[in-house]
């Protein structure tokens, strides 16, 4: 039973105290003061996170992979469910105190040493920020071209272009970047009301999409297995396994920070609820209708499409393709701003609370998002490639320090307002604000998991750098685990001081 050791009663917990050191707190970093979310917007935000231009074409490639598709099922329902499992474990942390991840993790890496998570997880989200309003952009590309052809000529990069983006794409690009700034910019609310809104537009305009395959090519036209059988028997557990890894994977970056979210849950149980019906049930059912719609695109239009938005681009009606693609690009908006527009927002805020707020540390990352021009590398396969696993070395041992600690080292114990206190007394404070054990956990963990990925080119390390995610997690955990309990950076758990109550 979790213990949320602060001097309150049974309500949700209140806003910044006066005794909150003002070097680590501020409105947005502060426990809430009221916790609304229920099961649906938590359901609301897993559709908003799968379904897109790139869950899309994720959960496509699964059934591509020479699988039979009761094995591609198999890996899928595993991987999700791992997913589920470990989103259960980060959420509750936030849930019960009401503090987003860069604060939660002040009572593992220390009141200062958060912020190197904090970093982390922030430069991550930043690039894939990036690459999700580009993806989205993409589609705005095809709706303004078939509205108005004569825009096609400003569509080539070669004529008129700049930094390896179209005139075109520019001007789809920058639209959306202020669309969804404005929306980030209205706050949490706001936020919750989009994407309550973008998962379900886009299964309306999926199984629209399905319905008129399946009139164009009858159902008997259905094939869940995209391409030849190829790996049967022993042969197929290493693909499994690896179908099972990039599940895991696409899902690293939200699951870790998704104590951002969680942190509104109006009850844990409420975030379980919205955690199973978003994730492993959504997850198969929209799985299942796009292997159905990218099966039936190899007989209405004679090859195989994966990408939504060309998939749309085929069908002879102006309002199908507008209506398509305009909905695939909301869906990418809702995806960007719920992964990778909130972590920084907060994670950049906890870096200096009172200089950065929550809605500056987004604008930081959303400026941070055009500098890296995205699209040079969405355009070459081998740095997306390279990137995710760079993304998974790295993410995986903060997930398991913050695991190992919360449940083994603390035993669901936390000092809410030691979490906002610089004083040497604070039960978060350790040696000069840093945890060393987290530290070197972090440095060990996603250096090892890193060294596949480096040298891939060595026999059997293109394998294990698709597990990167898992080496590092594994790793971290087991590291911080033996520091923190058996060696001289042991923490130090504080029992409650006489006027705290135990929640």
């Amino acid at each position: 039973m979790t213990e949320v050791l602060t001097p309150r009663d049974d309500a949700p917990v209140p806003g910044p105290s006066a005794a909150y050191d003002p070097r680590l707190t501020n409105d947005d970093l502060a426990p809430l003061k009221n916790q609304r979310w229920g099961s649906y917007n938590i359901f609301a935000f897993w559709m908003s996170d799968v379904h897109s231009v790139g869950g899309y074409v994720t959960a496509g490639s699964l059934f591509a992979l020479g699988l039979a598709s009761w094995q591609v099922l198999v890996a899928l329902l595993v991987g999700i469910t791992i997913v589920y499992f470990f989103c259960n474990l980060v959420a509750k942390p936030s849930q019960v105190t009401g503090v987003p991840y860069p604060v939660i993790c002040r009572s593992v890496f220390g009141v200062l040493g958060a912020n190197i998570p904090a970093i982390i997880r922030g430069v991550i989200a930043v690039a894939w920020y990036g690459i999700q309003t580009f993806l989205a952009s993409a589609a705005l590309d095809v709706v303004l071209i078939k509205l108005f052809p004569s825009l096609a000529p400003y569509a080539v990069v070669a004529d008129y272009g700049f930094a390896g983006l179209s005139a075109l794409g520019w001007a789809s690009f920058l639209t959306l970047w202020v669309l969804q700034a404005c929306v980030f910019w209205r706050g949490m609310e706001s936020i919750r009301r989009f994407i309550d809104f973008c998962g379900p537009a886009v299964y309306v305009v999926m199984f629209l999409l399905c319905g008129y395959l399946i009139s164009q090519a009858g159902w008997s036209a259905i094939d869940l297995t995209l391409g030849a059988v190829t790996h049967t028997g022993w042969s197929s557990v290493p693909v499994m396994l690896g179908a099972i890894a990039l599940v895991v994977s696409y899902f690293s970056g939200p699951m870790l920070n998704f104590g951002d979210f969680s942190r509104y849950g109006k009850s844990f149980g409420a975030v379980k609820k919205g955690n199973l019906l978003g994730l492993p049930v959504n997850f198969l059912v929209f799985s299942l209708l796009v292997v159905i719609t990218a099966s039936l695109t190899l007989p209405v239009y004679g090859e195989l499409i994966t990408d939504p938005v060309e998939t749309v681009a085929r069908i002879d009606s102006t309002f199908a393709i507008v209506l398509g693609a305009l909905t695939f690009a909301i869906a990418t908006i809702g995806i960007n701003i719920v992964a990778n527009f909130i972590a920084p927002a907060f994670d950049f805020s906890n870096v200096s609370p009172q200089r950065i707020s929550w809605r500056a540390g987004g604008m930081i990352a959303a400026v941070g998002s055009i500098l890296i021009t995205p699209w040079n590398l969405y355009n070459n396969p081998e740095v997306i490639h390279y990137t995710l696993e760079t993304l998974g070395a790295f993410i995986g041992p903060l997930f398991g320090i913050l695991i190992a600690d919360y449940y083994l080292v603390r035993k669901q114990k936390v000092i809410v307002d030691d979490l906002f206190t610089m004083s040497e007394k604070g039960a978060y404070w350790y040696r000069k604000g840093y945890n060393p054990a987290a530290v070197v956990a972090t440095v060990v963990g996603a250096a090892v998991a890193m060294t596949p990925v480096l040298f891939n080119s060595a026999p059997g390390m293109s394998t294990a750098a698709q597990y990167s995610w898992f080496i590092g997690c594994g790793l971290g955990f087991a590291v911080y685990y033996l520091l923190a309990t058996r060696t001289r950076f042991a923490v130090h758990v504080p029992e409650p001081a006489p006027t705290q109550e135990a929640v």
